[in-house]
């Protein structure tokens, strides 16, 4: 079966270069902004069925008895296979068909959200037992195993992003392409929010995991026909060539017939003894820190420490994600135009932004100065995110091993998440709400120093080049 599927996912090989100028700008005019709406919509799509379940929580803990900790235990099922699974599927991606691998990923992840919820259709809880386990345990697990798939799926849209847009645009302008569609983050988590909230309000919290699925068949099916692979694949050249831009490694047109590497020797060079990207693994742990840190506790240290009310907490926490798509479009296009393609000085500048706005919400006294403060906090924290574990990984390796770099950082990247809830918990509960300032504060100064270190390296292997 592994055998066939490899078969299907089999990346198409490279055609001969077309001989007309004309055709080629043409072709690549329609299918660079093809590719990359396709992308935008796709992975907007991704986010309605992976946030649908912060909105159903309330749903299953009131119909099922559920306490908190149970709770966690299946939201953090998807953290877990997606932080595994991420760097699997970006080793698998990088040989496989963009156009093929990305719909599935999609409509499998669909097909684990309508399996989730009709899982609480066939077993009620307090009715039966299996296995001497009281029903309601058992349609946990199976939540739990069904969320897990999910993340799994989920693990698979990523990569397969990363490595169009790799192949499709070149790096001096893959700063600002990459930002404008890291926005898909933000647009999919709001979308989620809202389009889940209506529906648990009006129909039952088991819609929106159905409503959200149906629309991902569809765009699944809709992007088959909309994606492609490597413009290689299409008979053209490399997007350098075509722009006309030097480049540290060779086209893979010029070395497709006379590279005698194998992938697991790529992946070695790139990967595994690339010491540029265990930098900016490392850093990315502390990224997630400070990323859900913030995310995921805010609202209660705002309740807590401020005595805001939990209505007013999450207005300001709103301004997060707004914030964050400017930050997010801002450190592509300033690392592009302002520093020539260089991420690293970039990403200095907006981890300073987010320690300086860490010390002033803590020592804020002024309300509606927190909408500002955390703001800006989603702003400086989005920008390191979408370079440092995607940006960055792709460019500090090889096209070839593109979705492996991502997935590589991305796995260190739910590291951090993980570190990020307990610390932030053993933290709080030790030193009180100062003690998780103090522990993001701390993770931001170490990505810092991680980052500036990456940018002294980056500086010494530029002159060794030259």
């Amino acid at each position: 079966m592994f055998k066939y599927m490899m078969e299907f996912f089999k990346e198409p090989p490279a055609t001969e270069v077309l001989a007309d100028e004309n055709e080629i700008k043409n072709t690549y005019k329609k299918w660079r902004l093809r590719i990359f709406y396709s992308c935008f919509i796709g992975y907007t799509v991704f986010y309605l069925c992976k946030k649908n379940i912060a909105v159903a929580l309330p749903g299953l803990s009131t119909e099922f008895g559920y306490s908190n900790t149970q709770l966690g235990i299946l939201g953090s099922s998807l953290y877990l296979t997606y932080g595994i699974g991420k760097f699997i599927n970006g080793v698998f991606a990088d040989s496989s068909d963009v156009r093929k691998f990305l719909p599935t990923a999609l409509v499998m992840s669909a097909i684990a959200n309508i399996c989730f919820a009709l899982s609480a259709i066939f077993i009620t809880p307090g009715h039966t037992t299996f296995f001497g386990l009281p029903s309601g345990t058992v349609l946990l697990w199976l939540f739990v195993f069904f969320w897990g798939a999910n993340g799994w799926f989920q693990s698979a849209g990523f990569p397969a992003v990363a490595k169009s847009l790799t192949y499709w645009f070149s790096n001096s302008e893959r700063g600002t392409k990459w930002s404008l569609w890291s926005c898909s983050h933000q647009v999919g988590t709001f979308l989620s929010v809202i389009v889940s909230g209506f529906l648990v309000a009006h129909f039952g919290w088991r819609m929106a995991f159905f409503i959200p699925a149906i629309v991902a068949i569809l765009v699944g099916i809709w992007l088959f026909n909309h994606l492609f692979d490597r413009p290689q694949a299409m008979g053209l050249p490399c997007v350098e060539k075509f722009r006309e831009e030097p480049t540290l490694e060779k086209c893979e047109d010029e070395i497709e017939e006379h590279d005698t590497r194998t992938y697991g020797q790529i992946f070695k060079e790139h990967i595994l003894y690339n010491k540029t990207l265990w930098l900016l693994a490392i850093a990315y742990i502390f990224v997630y820190i400070i990323r859900f840190g913030v995310e995921d506790w805010v609202i209660k240290y705002l309740s807590e420490a401020k005595h805001n009310s939990l209505e007013l907490a999450a207005m300001k926490l709103s301004a997060l994600p707004l914030f964050g798509i400017a930050g997010t479009i801002g450190a592509g296009v300033i690392s592009d135009k302002v520093f020539k393609g260089r991420r690293s000085p970039v990403n200095i500048i907006y981890l300073v932004g987010v320690a300086v706005c860490l010390i002033l919400l803590k020592f804020n006294t002024v309300s509606n100065l927190d909408f500002a403060i955390i703001g800006l906090i989603g702003a400086f924290t989005y920008g390191p995110q979408m370079m440092i574990g995607g940006l960055c990984a792709v460019e500090s390796s090889s096209k070839k091993v593109a979705s492996a770099a991502t997935g590589f950082t991305g796995s260190f990247g739910y590291l951090g998440a993980v570190l990020s809830a307990t610390g932030t918990g053993f933290f709080t509960d030790k030193f009180g709400w100062d003690g998780a300032v103090w522990f993001w504060l701390l993770s931001t100064l170490i990505c810092i120093a991680v980052c500036i270190t990456l940018f002294f390296y980056e500086m010494q292997q530029e002159r060794k080049a030259a």
